[in-house]
């Protein structure tokens, strides 16, 4: 257990960490400026200031994932919803994030998603890995093609490098 506050939401929470500022990636629209970081980015100052606090806590099930946790690898990649019918859409993700795409067997992911979630909830499954192994994945996988995946890779970097140039511009805009 941990001794910080905890935001609940519809059974699941977000541990509040002290001195963090409320970020729109957890706690919806504020007044933070984010646009000089990724998610990722600020995925990984968490994982590394607080790697085993509590970052996310499944409350039905008592099921809690520390920060550390969020920062596996990923190796798959699941594909749902219209552009997941799109070969073109899913060879360009398989590229962009340099690992393979798979389709999932139902295409409404929301719902899909929901139901499942419900069905924690309900008891009809167990927990959350529980629920999502009864996912079932389509046979054809999507793999990266290597080469365009160093290309998209020395294009983002280039595209990171311009930020800086840029983010008065950019805030001004938004102001707009």
């Amino acid at each position: 257990m941990t001794d910080l506050p905890v935001t609940e939401v519809s059974g699941l929470s977000v541990t509040e960490v002290p001195g963090a500022p409320e970020l729109s990636y957890t706690h919806g629209t504020s007044t933070t400026p984010l646009l000089g970081d990724t998610i990722g980015a600020n995925l990984d100052r968490a994982i590394a200031a607080h790697p085993d606090r509590d970052a996310l806590v499944d409350v039905p099930s008592g099921r809690r994932w520390t920060y550390a946790e969020f920062g596996t690898a990923v190796d798959e990649v699941r594909a749902t919803g219209g552009g997941a019918r799109s070969p073109l859409w899913l060879q360009l993700q398989a590229d962009v994030y340099g690992c393979p795409i798979r389709r999932t067997g139902v295409d409404e992911g929301p719902a899909y998603g929901a139901a499942l979630l419900a069905g924690v909830a309900s008891g009809v499954f167990t927990d959350l890995e529980a629920a999502t192994s009864s996912v079932r994945l389509r046979e054809s996988i999507t793999e990266p093609d290597p080469k365009r995946a160093r290309r998209y890779d020395e294009l983002y970097a280039i595209f990171a490098s311009l930020y800086p140039a840029l983010r008065d511009a950019m805030h001004a805009l938004g102001r707009r």
